[in-house]
């Protein structure tokens, strides 16, 4: 049996097409370490015609990691680690923006994987980014006054009270999720735990200020950075077919699913693999420093 699989780069910096892998059964442990150094390398894998189950996706997703269970979005019946993304023009989209997924806890996803499962027959393309790539692109001088800075992300941001009164079940969720998720510090550089390269982790969706520094001086980085890490040049589109999957590294990328498509509807499903407390850029190197040395 060949189990190699196909990677096919789509651009410079980012996304893969993988081609001879079959997602509905188990992989081997030779397909899964090649899927996931592409994904290291690539950081948003694509695959085509993979007729996933809910069960068959948890299982894929729990290779990676332990599965997140969103306090908001509503899940499949048969797994509550699936969350449904069903937009519609009763249910408009929520994520139309440049988004880091669930940085407001203090473990942010390492990556997701997302399954197509009814798309419209035109728009509804989703967008990914490099935050490694846009981060490099940096002058020294500006890369230096990044390193070592916090920044806050707020849950409130991307999951405002407005949107969840539509039900008094919906609004409880959603006072739940407020009060089990205040605001949180993050670096606003951070370390990939396995790779070592660095990366910009402030977004659009929730990241709030950086701190430390004025209100206007925070947003005037904030909006440079939320500009700079979305250049063209740093990006990859997808055009959703029936049953594709993508799999993405969320600790170094965003995203932005596109919400041209109404008064179509699309339903996605997601499971979100749990990760690590974010690397400090200057911690890490002070480790890396301290280990040489000795």
């Amino acid at each position: 049996m060949n189990e190699r699989l196909k990677i096919v780069p789509l651009g410079p910096y980012i996304g893969a097409l993988v081609e001879q892998t079959n997602l509905t059964k188990p992989m081997t442990d030779i397909q899964f370490e090649q899927l996931y150094h592409a994904l290291l390398k690539h950081q948003v894998l694509f695959f085509r015609n993979q007729p996933i189950t809910p069960i068959q996706q948890r299982d894929l997703a729990g290779q990676f990691g332990d599965l997140h269970i969103h306090p908001v979005y509503p899940h499949t019946p048969e797994s509550e680690e699936i969350i449904v993304l069903d937009t519609h023009d009763n249910n408009p989209p929520d994520n139309d923006n440049w988004h880091t997924d669930v940085t407001f806890i203090e473990t942010p996803p390492m990556g997701a994987i997302l399954a197509a499962k009814k798309v419209p027959p035109f728009g509804g393309d989703t967008l990914w980014c490099s935050g490694i790539a846009a981060f490099e692109a940096l002058s020294e001088p500006f890369k230096t006054l990044l390193i070592g800075l916090e920044a806050e992300h707020d849950f409130t941001k991307s999951f405002p009270e407005h949107r969840h009164r539509s039900s008094k079940e919906q609004h409880q969720r959603w006072l739940a999720g407020k009060e089990k998720n205040p605001p949180l510090l993050h670096p606003v550089v951070r370390t990939h735990p396995v790779s070592g390269r660095s990366a910009l982790f402030v977004n659009e969706g929730f990241t709030t200020r950086i701190v430390g520094l004025s209100d206007k001086e925070s947003e005037a980085i904030l909006n440079f950075l939320f500009a700079h890490v979305t250049k063209p040049e740093f990006q990859v589109r997808w055009r959703w077919q029936e049953n594709d999957i993508a799999i993405w590294d969320n600790r170094v990328t965003q995203h932005y699913a596109n919400a041209d498509y109404l008064p179509q509807r699309r339903i996605m499903h997601r499971a979100t693999i749990l990760g690590d407390k974010p690397r400090y850029f200057y911690k890490a190197n002070k480790e890396s420093h301290s280990l040489s040395s000795g």
